[in-house]
């Protein structure tokens, strides 16, 4: 629970709330709109929840959004799930990412950087000139809107261009990493049927290159309705045979033509990480895509054509679509492709200082590594440049706070921020305008009506509860892939409150309106009726420096009894011997609750995670439930399914 008004660890000062987009867009909507002029960003949101089509009407004022046909209003239907945005309405959110080529043509729109950390430039005009090549190509290789595209491409340039030319065709875009085995592709790709394949023969990570040319032909004879298969040659391979050459498609200088798709139409496919079946196929929208990053990157994040934006991503993860959208407000991006720890842990600090980066993204999992590894951003780097360090993925504990407040900069913007691929935005996080409080989100998202219920669907304050949202947003899916009667979708978001979008995650609404987010609800450890996320244990476990990395599960007896071990990966040379049995338990017991020390801690060779990073929890329950390994977790979505075989042998030796 949050304290009596505890200091902030940083506050804006009035010179920087002043020169916010988010100040200049209140000032703007209180002249136009009717928005309040006073109470600065609480009375902003408040509005923005309440006159929920005046604000989506303001933003696309703002920033200038383009409908070639007229919408004949902001939210025709608002039910959820079903809400329709826009309706009428035809735009092109391509048409919208290259806009700034008008203006700064000799600027650069991206700044690619491999595993030499040297940024090398495209600039506006040269991604528009590519875009309109690549898209010609396309039309005449009969891709047609609504047509199905798919990248099998690391963070390049080149996936740029091919999410670009995808949508200005009106084609709907999907890609995976280089990293993802075949199978995991498979799993995704095929339930969209794509049409066209833009792959590369392989990429290279910690030094060492990586072919994927027997991967790519597997795709190839599994995916039988590609018309197309375009190779990039990264490692400098020739091109397979009956593959069409990257640089032949993207010659010609072409103006490229925008299709004019309604509000709703496809823009991309993003999949959950899917742990436990199929990878569920989220469908979001050009519009609603459009106006919800125009909203969260220039107004949440403060981004406009001054700035550089590098967040630490891969393809395979919806932070990279979100990172593509920085285009939008005329933001030059970062492209880094290669390991984050390489050739040292502090490698993604050189690339933001090697690029001038203003807002850097990362996960938090790499700030805590960082903090552990001794890393001292500020005194190796010149940070000078970043306003903003932001971090996602999972909750950013309050030593991870402190250290980049320490380590970076006293007067340093931290945003932790949370959503999800699901809406492939945030929920709540980064406001320029607002305090941060150590081991807090700053705000709730405009617009965006977030609340923390209990099991009846009542508003709690300063207390654990499910989050939930009670209105739509424009970038909720329009539907998911092969679910024709939507009940999947239903399912997955709307099944516990009739109406109202339930993420699965536990949180804190603070008295003073920040967030603190606890972990997943569906893994959460419940002793004795007292709810914790697992995200609260990792934070206090893993500040042990003989502790990598921890995985916490909660587990109903048969008898009614819960057995909760913590599963502990230790740093080279750690031993888990009586004294670090005891100071684990002795951590947990001090700093969060006698009740949630663990029933047994247990060393294991190394935690299963996601192919995007998340640390695997239910699968783990499950499969020390008793379920079989090929019913509890999906193969193709997890990094190394070869540690799964511990989990698998211990629930044995349970039974």
């Amino acid at each position: 629970m949050p304290t009596e008004n505890p200091e902030p660890l940083w506050r804006p000062d009035p010179q920087r709330i002043a020169r916010a987009q988010v100040t200049r867009f209140q000032t703007w909507a209180a002249e136009r709109h009717g928005a309040p002029g006073e109470g600065g960003y609480p009375a902003l949101h408040r509005w923005s929840v309440d006159d929920l089509e005046t604000f989506w009407k303001a933003v696309t004022e703002f920033y200038d959004v383009r409908f070639s046909t007229p919408y004949t209003r902001v939210l025709g239907d608002r039910a959820m799930p079903g809400a329709q945005w826009f309706p009428g309405a035809t735009l092109n959110y391509a048409e919208h990412a290259l806009r700034a080529a008008a203006t700064r043509p000799d600027e650069p729109a991206l700044l690619y950087v491999d595993e030499t950390h040297e940024p090398s430039p495209v600039t506006w005009s040269e991604l528009r000139r590519q875009v309109g090549s690549l898209a010609a190509e396309l039309r005449t290789l009969g891709v047609r809107p609504g047509d199905r595209i798919s990248g099998y491409l690391p963070n390049i340039p080149q996936a740029v261009v091919a999410l670009l030319a995808t949508a200005a065709v009106g084609a709907v875009w999907t890609s995976c990493a280089p990293d993802f085995g075949a199978r995991s592709v498979l799993d995704r790709f095929q339930q969209v049927e794509p049409v066209v394949l833009f792959t590369v023969d392989g990429y290279r990570y910690g030094g060492k290159e990586h072919d994927r040319r027997d991967t790519v032909a597997e795709l190839r004879r599994e995916l039988p309705t590609l018309r197309a298969v375009v190779h990039i040659p990264l490692l400098g391979t020739p091109a397979p045979e009956g593959a069409l050459e990257w640089s032949a498609l993207t010659a010609a200088t072409e103006e490229p033509v925008f299709e004019q798709v309604p509000f709703d139409h496809p823009l991309w496919v993003l999949y959950s990480s899917g742990t436990t079946g199929l990878p569920k196929a989220i469908v979001q929208s050009q519009g609603g895509i459009l106006v919800e990053h125009l909203k969260q990157l220039g107004l949440h994040c403060d981004l406009g054509p001054e700035d550089r934006f590098f967040w630490y991503t891969s393809t395979g993860w919806m932070m990279w679509n979100f990172l593509v959208s920085g285009l939008l407000t005329g933001t030059t991006i970062v492209l880094y492709d290669g390991s984050p720890g390489f050739p040292d842990t502090g490698a993604q600090w050189r690339i933001a200082e090697r690029t001038g980066a203003t807002l850097y993204g990362t996960s938090a999992a790499y700030v805590m590594a960082c903090r552990k590894a001794g890393v001292h951003p500020s005194r190796d780097f010149d940070l000078s440049r970043i306003q903003c360090v932001a971090t996602t993925g999972s909750p950013l504990p309050p030593d991870g706070f402190r250290w980049l407040h320490d380590e970076v900069r006293a007067d340093l913007w931290i945003a932790s921020v949370s959503g999800g691929t699901d809406v492939c935005s945030c929920f709540a996080g980064a406001v320029p305008t607002l305090p941060v409080y150590t081991g807090e989100l700053q705000a709730p998202g405009l617009g965006t009506d977030l609340q923390s219920w209990d099991p009846a669907g009542r508003p709690l304050v300063d207390e654990v509860g499910e989050l939930v949202v009670t209105n739509p947003m424009p970038s909720m899916p329009v539907r998911f892939w092969n679910d024709p009667d939507g009940s999947r979708y239903h399912d997955s978001y709307f099944d516990t409150y009739p109406g109202v979008w339930r993420h699965g995650d536990w949180i804190t609404v603070t008295s003073r309106g920040s967030v603190v987010i606890h972990g997943r609800s569906d893994s959460t450890l419940n002793r004795q009726g007292v709810r914790m996320g697992s995200a609260d244990i990792y934070e206090v476990v893993e500040r042990l420096p003989e502790i990598k990395e921890s995985l916490v599960i909660g587990i109903e007896q048969p008898d009614g009894g819960y057995w909760m071990p913590l599963f502990v990966h230790l740093a080279p040379g750690a031993v888990l011997d009586d004294a670090l049995l005891g100071r684990i338990k002795q951590a947990i017991r001090e700093q969060l609750s006698p009740r949630h020390v663990p029933d047994e801690v247990i060393k294991v060779p190394g935690v299963p995670h996601t192919l995007t990073g998340k640390r695997i929890e239910v699968p783990v329950k499950r499969l020390l439930q008793g379920t079989p390994l090929e019913k509890a977790v999906n193969p193709g979505s997890i990094d190394n399914l070869d540690l799964l075989a511990f989990y698998e042998d211990l629930a044995r030796k349970r039974a």
